[in-house]
């Protein structure tokens, strides 16, 4: 067996970094945070490109000044939510706002007052037939100041003189503003010109295209946490199984992720934690809540012996949670750590927003998910989807997995590795408490 060359791991490894900051900010500008590796982009662009469009169905665009990699969607509350500074999700009318900044801007001069591209931004809206938050008050300017300082970030907007803050401030500050139109083109990465509304825009977007199963179930892995069988279809679940080895190693050699196989699914880790938008455990009110909601949640509804189909038992990807058991364990959590752990105190006197805030982060890590129809039932796949298993294929049964009708939550197996044990020591005859460990089985 031959080693590599020196010359051969400089390489690969140089391509691992541009594939992975591609991955993680899939719009990298000359100019922008990553300036210092967007040259390596572009010396291994056709590489890259062959390689994202050969695995995940994914288009690279690289220009003299920016690179884009036009990412595909995977259906239905899926997303990569986009956030403010403050951490507080984008409404709807945040998007609407954005979208409206763009098409504006497609076409707009290179430089243009802040107050004209408002203007534009409200008569856009009008031609589309589009209700906008009341811009002329405080809160329809902070949505609309929120849209258009995600573009200041992107690149597609450039503060010349003033910054888009001055729309909120009570005088109407003015601003003078440098526009990207090639930026502001290839932002939106879905086919809207097919779409007929943004129902059909997410299912349409989530198509694999000739990839089928092959590159969806890629795409699961790459931009999900875990990825339970369940979430499959037929067709998707048997070439996971057949294949993960080999992808194990393809995943790894590409982007430096290891591979965890469990009875339930499977998860890519990275191990230096680059590339994830979401961190659990996390700092802050809401992360340290979870967290503590997430053991108390395993430690009262974990199967005592969940089985597999291999074996004769019946897989258990995911347990229903109780009615009132999360209102329940949070007030328990809020009275026992809320004061001493200096908890948001917005969060220790509005209940409901606790709840929310903190069910939203464990079910963008896939750790919970309401319940509801699963795509291995059919819901949420592209018209004309392919999934026919070869004649005599068998395949994990998957149908009484988890509850998947009425309403609530669904407690996840994947939320079992963030359980907690006692490890116990025998010493002297008495038998003493070590550290509390985390469980890693899914």
């Amino acid at each position: 067996m031959t080693l590599p060359s020196a010359h051969d791991v400089a390489l690969a490894t140089e391509r691992r970094t541009a594939a992975r900051l591609l991955l993680a900010h899939p719009l990298v500008t000359a100019d922008g945070p990553h300036a210092d590796l967007f040259p390596l982009v572009r010396r291994h662009a056709d590489w890259l490109g062959g390689r994202f469009q050969q695995v995940l169905g994914y288009r690279l665009l690289v220009d003299s000044s920016y690179a884009r990699l036009f990412k595909a969607g995977l259906g239905a509350r899926s997303g990569h939510r986009l956030v403010r500074p403050t951490g507080t999700p984008f409404t709807p009318h945040t998007y609407a706002c954005l979208a409206l900044a763009l098409s504006v801007l497609v076409t707009a001069p290179e430089q243009l007052l802040l107050s004209q591209l408002v203007a534009d931004i409200r008569a856009a809206a009008a031609d589309a037939d589009v209700e906008l938050e009341e811009t002329g008050r405080a809160a329809g300017k902070r949505t609309l100041v929120a849209a258009l300082r995600q573009l200041v970030e992107w690149g597609v907007l450039i503060e010349t003189h003033g910054h888009v803050g001055a729309i909120a401030q009570e005088a109407d500050g003015e601003a003078l503003i440098t526009v990207d139109r090639e930026l502001a083109r290839v932002i939106v990465a879905g086919p809207l010109a097919q779409s007929r509304d943004g129902a059909d825009l997410v299912r349409r977007a989530a198509d694999p295209g000739f990839g089928g199963s092959r590159t969806y179930v890629r795409r699961m892995l790459v931009e999900t946490p875990v990825v339970h069988l369940d979430e499959l279809t037929d067709t998707e679940r048997d070439w996971l199984r057949t294949r993960q080895r080999r992808e194990a190693q393809a995943f790894l050699e590409l982007l430096g992720l290891e591979t965890e196989i469990r009875a339930e699914g499977v998860a890519l880790v990275d191990p230096e934690e680059e590339l994830t938008d979401l961190h659990l455990p996390g700092t802050g009110t809401v992360a340290q809540a979870a967290l503590l909601l997430l053991e108390r949640l395993v430690a009262r509804l974990r199967p005592a012996e969940p089985g597999h189909p291999a074996t004769g038992g019946v897989l258990v990807v995911g347990v229903a949670v109780p009615d009132g058991a999360v209102d329940e364990l949070l007030a328990e959590l809020v009275a026992e750590y809320g004061q001493r752990s200096n908890w948001q105190r917005g969060y220790l006197e509005d209940s409901d927003a606790l709840r929310e805030a903190v069910l939203g982060l464990l079910s963008r890590m896939r750790l919970i998910a309401p319940a509801g129809p699963l795509r291995s039932e059919g819901a949420g796949l592209p018209e004309e989807y392919a999934d026919e298993l070869p004649e005599g294929r068998q395949v994990t049964d998957v149908r009484a997995a988890r509850p998947s009708d009425g309403e609530g939550w669904v407690l996840l197996a994947s939320a079992a590795r963030y359980a907690t044990r006692v490890t116990v020591r025998a010493t002297g005859g008495r038998h003493e408490p070590m550290e509390t460990q985390q469980e890693l089985p899914l």
